[in-house]
């Protein structure tokens, strides 16, 4: 996925905080430490859902935090503000 990010250069990224091998904080991190991607949005994306999770989400860089079972009215509108503030 971070190769991917490197060559594609997305205008925004949906992130699982739970992954396999490596979460989503280590991922932000390595985007965050690199020129070329540290200025792109990242949303999480998690199950876990209480305040602490969402602020600790918050303060460690995303640009917003969705939980799970996602609201697509909700996605849609997170990814239309971003949209609209690159513009």
């Amino acid at each position: 996925g971070l190769q991917l990010v490197e060559t594609q250069k997305p205008e925004l990224i949906l992130l699982d905080i739970n992954l396999p091998g490596m979460d989503g904080y280590k991922v932000l991190s390595k985007l965050q430490a690199q020129e070329e991607t540290r200025n792109i949005p990242v949303i999480a994306i998690s199950a876990n859902a209480m305040t602490r999770d969402i602020q600790r989400g918050e303060s460690a860089g995303f640009k917003g935090y969705l939980t799970k079972p996602i609201d697509i009215e909700e996605l849609l509108a997170v990814i239309d503000n971003f949209m609209v503030e690159e513009k």
